[in-house]
Parts: C-alpha cells; sequence; structure tokens
C-alpha cells in the first residue's frame, strides 16, 4: 500500500468517527466494488468473518447493496436470514434436522448483518437480536445441546452459553471468549472438537461486545472471575481442569486471566496478542489501513471502549497495557502464545515481549502468517487441530483421540 493510500484510509477512518452521531460508516480501505468482491470470496473459500456462510446466500445479500450505509448491509443480510428462519419454523415439526440447518444458516445471515459491531447503528443491533433468536433455537436442537445460562452480575446479568459432552461426569472446560468481532455463538458454535476429547466448552462476551454488561475498561476482568464463580457451582463441570481461550482481541483478556486468575485455570490460550504495543496511537493509526480487516475496523474497536472521537479512542487504551499495569513479571499460568509474524491487526512485537517477561510460555508463530497466523497452508482449521487443540488436551489431561 502506498504512502498516499494510506493516508487516505486513515483519514476516511478518522472522518467516519468524527461523524458517528450521524453513523457514517467508514468501510475503508476498500470500495464498495472490492468490499463485494472481498466479501464473495472470503465466503467461497470459508473465510473470516465470512466462515460458514453458504456462497449463495452471500451472493443473494450483496446483490442488495448499494451503498455504504451500516443498516444497508445489515437489512441486505437480514432478509437472507428471515427467508431461513421462516424455512426453519415450517421444518421444526416435521423434520427437527433439517430445521437445525436452516436455523444455522439464519444465524449466520443475522450474524454477518450485525457484523462488525451492533453498537453502532440500529440496522444492526435489530439483526443481532434476530441472530440471538436464530441461534437458540439451532442450539436447542443440537445433541448434546447448548445451554444458555444467566448469571447474576452486579444487578444486572452474564448470559453465557456451555455445551458438554455426554457421558461424562465431570467435564474439564475450555472457557471460550470471543474476539472484537466475533460474538459468543460464534465460540458456542465450533465445539464439536471439544466433545470429541471429552472437554465442556463456556461461551461467555468479551467487554463492549454482544450482551456483555461492561465496556472495556480496567477491572472489566471481574465478568470472567464471576463466570469462573458460577462454573465451581456446578456438579457437572470439573471447575479443577479449566483452560480459558482468547482469540484475536480476547487474547487480552485470556493472557490478562492467565496472571489474575492463575490458580483456578490450567492454563491461557493467548491466540492473537494484543497487549502493550497494540494500545499506542501509533499503531492503531498504522492498523486502521489493514486489508486483512473486511471494514469497520475503527469504529468496531471504538465501540468496546465507548468511545465517540478518533482522540478519544486513541487516548483510551493505552492505561489498558498489561505492561503498564505491572502484570507482566507477575507469576502466571501456563501460556501458549500464537499469532503470525505478518499480523497487520496486532502487532507481533507484544507476543515477543510476553516471552521475554515472567514464567516461560508455550509459543507458536507462523513467520508467513497474518492475523492470528493465519496463511494459505495454516488455515484457522489447521492451525486448531495442530497447534491449539493439542495444547489444550494435554494442559487438561484428558486423553488425545
Amino acid at each position: 500500500m502506498s504512502i498516499r493510500t494510506f493516508r487516505c484510509a486513515l483519514y476516511a477512518a478518522a472522518f467516519a468517527v468524527a461523524s458517528w452521531g450521524a453513523q457514517a460508516q467508514s468501510w475503508g480501505p476498500l470500495s464498495l466494488d472490492e468490499l463485494k468482491q472481498e466479501t464473495q470470496r472470503r465466503a467461497d473459500r470459508n473465510l473470516p468473518p465470512l466462515g460458514g456462510v453458504r456462497p449463495e446466500d452471500a451472493r443473494e445479500a450483496l446483490t442488495m447493496i448499494g451503498d455504504l450505509e451500516p443498516d444497508t448491509w445489515a437489512s441486505a443480510w437480514g432478509q437472507v436470514g428471515e427467508r431461513h428462519m421462516a424455512k426453519a419454523k415450517e421444518l421444526e415439526s416435521t423434520s427437527p434436522r433439517e430445521a437445525r440447518d436452516s436455523y444455522y444458516r439464519a444465524w449466520h445471515s443475522f450474524n454477518t448483518g450485525r457484523w462488525p459491531s451492533e453498537r453502532n447503528s440500529a440496522g444492526k443491533q435489530k439483526v443481532y437480536q434476530r441472530s440471538l433468536a436464530a441461534f437458540r433455537e439451532y442450539a436447542k436442537l443440537l445433541t448434546p445441546p447448548i445451554e444458555t445460562v444467566r448469571i447474576p452480575f452486579e444487578g444486572k446479568e452474564l448470559v453465557a452459553y456451555l455445551r458438554l459432552p455426554q457421558g461424562v461426569k465431570a467435564a474439564p472446560i475450555v472457557f471460550g471468549i470471543n474476539g472484537l468481532d466475533s460474538r459468543k455463538e460464534d465460540v458456542a458454535a465450533s465445539t464439536d472438537a471439544y466433545l470429541k476429547h471429552g472437554i465442556g466448552v463456556f461461551a461467555i462476551d468479551m467487554p463492549g461486545t454482544g450482551e456483555a454488561p461492561l465496556l472495556v475498561d480496567v477491572g472489566a476482568e471481574r465478568i470472567f472471575s464471576r463466570a469462573l464463580d458460577y462454573l465451581q457451582t456446578r456438579s457437572d463441570v470439573d471447575a479443577k481442569r479449566i483452560v480459558v481461550q482468547g482469540r484475536s482481541w480476547s487474547g487480552y483478556w485470556a493472557a490478562l486471566m492467565a496472571y489474575t486468575e492463575k490458580d483456578r485455570l490450567r492454563g491461557a490460550v493467548v491466540h492473537g496478542v494484543g497487549i502493550h504495543e497494540y494500545f499506542a496511537a501509533d499503531w492503531q493509526k498504522k492498523a486502521f489501513a489493514s486489508r486483512e480487516y473486511l471494514f469497520d475496523m475503527l469504529p468496531a474497536r471504538a465501540s468496546v471502549y465507548g468511545t465517540k472521537t478518533l482522540d478519544e479512542f486513541l487516548a483510551y487504551g493505552p492505561r489498558l497495557s498489561l505492561l503498564t499495569r505491572g502484570f507482566l513479571d507477575k507469576p502466571s499460568a501456563p501460556m501458549l502464545l500464537v499469532n503470525g509474524e505478518r499480523d497487520t491487526q496486532q502487532p507481533i512485537g507484544d507476543l515477543y515481549l510476553m516471552m521475554k517477561h515472567g514464567d516461560p510460555k508455550d509459543t507458536w508463530v507462523n513467520p508467513a502468517g497474518g492475523h492470528m497466523g493465519r496463511s494459505q497452508q495454516w488455515p484457522p482449521r489447521v492451525i486448531s487441530e495442530r497447534v491449539v487443540m493439542p495444547w489444550i488436551v494435554r494442559q487438561l489431561g484428558v486423553s488425545a483421540q
């Protein structure tokens, strides 16, 4: 990318945040035509954030998108989702399995419509609520089902999901946290591989996303401590065998929990490492031009803080640094650090910084990898199967399948 192109992308992002009250869309650095082509390409190849979306559903939605307004995007995907939702309801009494699959496709469509954040548009908030409804219908029809749990929290509640393997009296648990633009539903929908190892999955929204009752801030990690308290009350959960798994932005929360909850965790997967430099204004400005991110990186990142201007956003982050907060040299639970050398969304330097401080850590870096280590030779599924899952299995002390 040329310097001129980078500056244009940065100025466009800055204008979008400055115009927050008008809900202007900052889809850069792609034009509308480029965005539609890239969206279809990712759906065709099952790549984030379109993984799981049928290519034909993407084509249908994209034909209805003719501008860069957030509600246009939400409406197009919402119409596809409603078609699948109606079909699911028709099939529920006669063919529960087909109904389940249609609810799954409805959820994926609605979920794409609210991407990357439901907090910046009325239309995206609407399809987000529809995504929750579709997902919970889908969850009930699975075997074993995904349980929706509600945990009292400071006068509000934490909403989470729990899916446990059949035939396991007290299951070890992966405590899964979504990233910036994924949600706990994305985490809960990808549990089959864990269940095959006799491992259950608890999925919860990180602060500032989904149904989380707090925005990102110092101390917001108490959400996760409260959730661990809850898991200790479950007789069907082995509360002494829990590994936390963070993805992208939530790698931060996984790393933080490795320090604050080291006595209650067997380990922490820090998959995507943003813990210090990530929060610096210079890095954020550089990341706005990333072509790894489909669109709206800055509005999505600002939404988890609740900031409304570029200056507010850039000033907010540095206090979150784990180096500044004094955690990096403290004792911790075992950690697995995973990322790509060419990540344009999170600085690889943060991973190396973590390695140089505190207790020894297991590390996997793809020298040709982008965000979260992804590359053509190492797609997300392969990284999960060959790097992350074996480490989790070892830490939880379960038999490899």
